[in-house]
């Protein structure tokens, strides 16, 4: 007969999936900045590249304090976002529209992280792993903040998309009457 998992092992899987996710966003975050038109929005992926490294070594600390190696599993939710994150990049869109887009990517991402680490966050405080705890805390409010920070800048950015669209959608439909009328 099996042994049933603990919640220490569900805990400790927990943390390799938010590993794997974080190492698997230091590679898209770089790609998204590039895609970015806008220079707040560039920033904003590059500040939060630094901060996705600061949390990898927090997960890298909890995995040493228990012993453990912080591999060994891929995220596969991590892994599909990306990849529609990658679509979304491949688009022809205009530039605000392409920032409003990223952007929709990017809170998809923030807000799976923000689950997971509410989750690990969740199975540390059963398990007493009060280090733990404030580590985790301390990424899922910088997720928070991410997540805040892209709703900020969409306000802006996804108004301006909105008026680039009825631009072209009205030199399109005079463009279309020119072409009637002669």
């Amino acid at each position: 007969m099996a042994v049933k998992p603990s919640l220490r092992e569900l805990y400790i899987d927990e943390l390799k999936d938010l590993y794997n996710a974080e190492t698997q966003l230091v590679k898209a975050l770089p790609k998204m900045a590039k895609a970015s038109s806008g220079d707040q929005l560039r920033q904003a992926f590059e500040e939060h590249l630094r901060q996705t490294s600061e949390q990898v070594s927090r997960l890298e600390q909890i995995f040493h304090d228990f012993g453990e190696k912080p591999t060994g599993k891929k995220c596969l939710g991590m892994d599909g976002l990306v990849k529609a994150g990658a679509e979304v990049m491949r688009q022809d869109y205009e530039d605000s529209l392409m920032d409003a887009a990223i952007i929709g990517a990017a809170q998809r991402v923030e807000h799976y992280e923000i689950a997971g680490y509410g989750t690990a966050k969740a199975f540390a405080q059963l398990l007493g792993e009060e280090e733990h705890v404030s580590l985790l805390e301390q990424t899922l409010n910088e997720e928070k903040e991410a997540d805040q920070k892209l709703n900020q800048l969409a306000e802006d950015i996804n108004s301006r998309a909105q008026q680039e669209g009825l631009r072209a959608s009205a030199e399109e439909h005079g463009r279309a009457r020119s072409r009637r009328a002669a």
